[in-house]
């Protein structure tokens, strides 16, 4: 994979960060917030349990998706209202479906952090501004990581995702930097690596399972790390 040095990054001003699979290994948690909501729908609403399961989700997930591209971005929205859906198709109220949210939200927040992240924040908010922008729903403030961003983003909040140019546009303008000076920081190749590059930021690929690069994907990163802690250390914080 094609990667330049660090010290051709002195321009960089400001970081932005992937939260899913770069601060926490994510499936785990969708497995045990799926979990929670199928023994939620099993004690309260038992005649639904056969009905609104994590692939029948998935499903209405995906259709309504292809039903309203426009909202395709907004994962708050799309499984609230798969979970709605579902519920009335069943005969049901609808509103079973926003409680199931509430379960299934309560459980994705509940993350297990890779250990490099705390400390890795500390060094490098002591020199660059940071922010977060997510094409998933997690909320930094229940899990505790605010206070170290000056933005927090996410596709449900800026209207589209990565990787969209107006994703990491959108994250630059919140930092108060030119996209030049923005390294994101993310563990995906397509989303986080090539969308970054393409809206002209600079990208670091966090390659915490020492993958290959995928082959014929370009541009590559500016920078590959194994983990936040090893990108402190190639910024110099």
């Amino acid at each position: 994979m094609p990667t330049v040095p660090s010290s051709d990054l002195s321009g960089i001003r400001a970081l932005c960060f992937d939260l899913d699979d770069t601060f926490w290994a994510v499936r785990p948690v969708l497995l045990r917030a799926e979990a929670r909501v199928a023994e939620f729908i099993a004690d309260r609403h038992p005649a639904l349990g056969p009905h609104l399961t994590a692939e029948s989700v998935y499903e209405t997930r995906l259709a309504l998706a292809a039903e309203q591209p426009g909202r395709a971005h907004d994962m708050t929205w799309l499984r609230t209202e798969a979970l709605r859906r579902i519920a009335a198709r069943h005969g049901h109220d609808p509103a079973i479906g926003d409680a199931a949210f509430e379960v299934f939200i309560a459980a994705r927040n509940e993350v297990e952090l890779f250990e490099d992240v705390r400390p890795a924040l500390t060094a490098l908010g002591a020199r660059f501004a940071m922010a977060t922008f997510s094409n998933g729903n997690a909320d930094l403030r229940r899990i505790g990581l605010d206070g170290h961003f000056v933005g927090v983003l996410n596709a449900e909040s800026v209207g589209c995702a990565k990787p969209q140019a107006g994703a990491f546009l959108a994250s630059a303008a919140a930092l108060g930097v030119a996209p030049q000076e923005m390294l994101y920081v993310g563990d995906n190749p397509h989303l986080d690596v090539v969308g970054a590059r393409a809206a002209g930021c600079r990208a670091a690929w966090v390659n915490r399972a020492g993958m290959a690069w995928p082959e014929g994907l370009s541009p590559g990163a500016d920078l590959e790390v194994p983990d936040l802690l090893s990108l402190a250390r190639r910024l110099g914080a």
